[in-house]
């Protein structure tokens, strides 16, 4: 109630001033408060739901090329001595192995320290052969690039 006493106690130039900056006032909040957010909100929605698309379409197509790969390798079956090509191909890429323990069908390796890209070439040679890795633990080495492989599971 006050405020309308002095409202009308304006001369009529200065109560169109006021009407106008009150609307300029509730232009502004309106823009800040509601529109801002809610337009900067859409725009980081867009982002991620483009992100997210682009990550859809690399699964989808790596997908398809995975299950080719499996296909394709899936029909290899190794029906030899696990030791036996275990340690033919360890000394191919010059591993040396520290504990080589067999069980069934499986067969259980321990490496002291061996040239990361050694392993990596090792390993898949194994699965080229057809030996199944089924569990593998490795751990960083002593020295830069060598790591140390303390359990390594295999199967047919």
């Amino acid at each position: 109630m006050k405020l309308m006493e002095k409202y009308r106690q304006l001369s009529e130039r200065e109560q169109r001033l006021v009407l106008i900056s009150g609307v300029v006032l509730i232009i502004a909040l309106f823009y800040w408060v509601i529109w801002q957010p809610l337009s900067n909100s859409l725009e980081q929605q867009q982002a991620r739901l483009e992100s997210q698309s682009e990550l859809l379409l690399w699964v989808q197509e790596n997908a398809v090329r995975a299950q080719q790969l499996r296909r394709t390798s899936g029909n290899k079956v190794f029906s030899g001595s696990l030791p036996q090509a275990v340690n033919t191909s360890s000394a191919r890429f010059n591993i040396a192995i520290a504990r080589m323990q067999p069980q069934d069908d499986e067969i259980q390796v321990t490496v002291d320290e061996a040239p990361f890209n050694d392993v990596l070439g090792w390993l898949q040679n194994m699965e080229e052969m057809g030996i199944l890795i089924l569990q593998a633990d490795l751990a960083e080495g002593n020295a830069p690039g060598m790591v140390r492989i303390r359990r390594l599971q295999l199967g047919k």
